[in-house]
């Protein structure tokens, strides 16, 4: 990168001046950075380059950070919290913008370095977690009043209707001629089309409502408090926009409990580990039991398999595609990826009377 990644920082409004700016992490959607200042007593910051292929409309995308950031921190303050470390703090442009456009149009954005915290990549332990169960259950009930339109900056995200029609057109066309050798494959998406449609048609008709989502709910977007362990504040909020509540815990159960890798070729390592689901709801509706709805409560675990299924056909579909949305390390990864997550899918489904006796038992203690 050619960049001069100080005169970008420098447009930023930083408290002090910039010692350096360095590479952080290992982003796979934007490019991250940690600007480091010279005194001690001012804060360091993250900037990023936000990826203007996928977010198509960063402008809209920032404005609703800030406004769910805007909200979060009033219902910190109010409860007593530290709103500069539970929750982002967006950091303008000195120009007043909440990003900056550069001279090969690429968009920028800043914010504020929360020092003394731990991160991990994976909640290996029904600790962990609980813990990430009780961020993502505290993020949303603290936004459950919030009542601000934002901008739908992925039009179609966990849209099971609007994936079929992308299913339907893809396998209509067979651009590379692959429908023949996964008849098997696509036999697994037909069978359970109308299960998920039904469960869908309930979200469309506002039978089951809408609320402020983060839809990357995976444990390294919670930060944690260095000393006491505690769920501090959840990150990365490019993704958020107004959804069912229960696409964020559907997509963290096939994150979390999933013994294998998304991608294990051996598919005897791949299983639904109960134990991580339990502990995981149980931390969720410590928080969030005092906003759902009956509806709600009624599919969360059904959520579980219904993002997991969404993931089967999304890898499926991009294997008959040619491979041209995952990046892909062997011509059939894609096809690995579907039948690991197709597994993990089996195992919800042979475990799904547990998975519900377990939500309600939970809900029941809050009754």
């Amino acid at each position: 990168m050619n960049t001069d990644l100080r005169a970008i920082a420098e447009q930023f409004r930083i408290d002090g001046d910039v010692r350096t700016v360095r590479p952080l992490g290992e982003g796979f959607i934007n490019d991250t950075f940690l600007i480091e200042t010279e005194a001690d007593n001012t804060p360091n910051y993250i900037l990023q380059r936000k990826n203007r292929h996928i977010f198509t409309d960063i402008p809209a995308m920032m404005e609703n950070i800030r406004r769910v950031t805007d909200h979060l921190k009033t219902k910190i303050k109010a409860r007593g919290g530290d709103s500069r470390r539970e929750a982002l703090t967006v950091t303008p442009t000195k120009a007043g913008e909440l990003y900056f456009l550069d001279a090969e149009g690429e968009y920028w954005a800043a914010c504020e370095f929360i020092a003394d915290t731990a991160a991990y990549q994976q909640a290996d332990t029904p600790e962990l977690a609980f813990q990430g169960g009780k961020g993502i259950g505290l993020f949303q009930a603290m936004l459950a009043d919030f009542r601000e339109p934002l901008t739908d900056i992925l039009p179609g995200f966990h849209n099971i209707r609007y994936r079929f029609r992308q299913w339907d057109e893809t396998l209509a066309e067979d651009r590379v001629g692959r429908v023949k050798e996964v008849a098997r494959e696509i036999g697994w998406i037909e069978e359970r089309r109308e299960e998920m449609l039904r469960f869908w048609s309930l979200v469309e008709t506002g039978v089951i409502p809408t609320r402020v989502t983060h839809n990357d709910t995976k444990i390294n977007n919670i930060l944690f408090d260095g000393k006491t362990g505690e769920v501090l504040c959840v990150i990365d909020l490019d993704t958020v926009l107004s959804a069912t509540c229960l696409n964020d815990y559907g997509d963290a159960m096939r994150s979390y409990t999933n013994t294998g890798a998304e991608d294990d070729a051996d598919l005897d390592r791949v299983s639904m580990d109960i134990a991580i689901f339990k502990a995981y709801t149980e931390g969720y509706l410590s928080e969030a039991h005092a906003f759902l709805t009956p509806e709600e409560a009624e599919y969360l675990a059904f959520s579980a398999r219904y993002i997991t299924y969404e993931q089967v056909l999304r890898f499926l579909m991009d294997y008959i595609d040619g491979d041209r949305y995952y990046k892909v390390k062997s011509p059939e990864h894609n096809l690995v990826r579907t039948r690991a997550q197709y597994r993990l899918l089996q195992s919800m489904e042979a475990q799904y009377a547990d998975m519900q006796r377990i939500v309600k038992e939970i809900l029941e203690r809050y009754a």
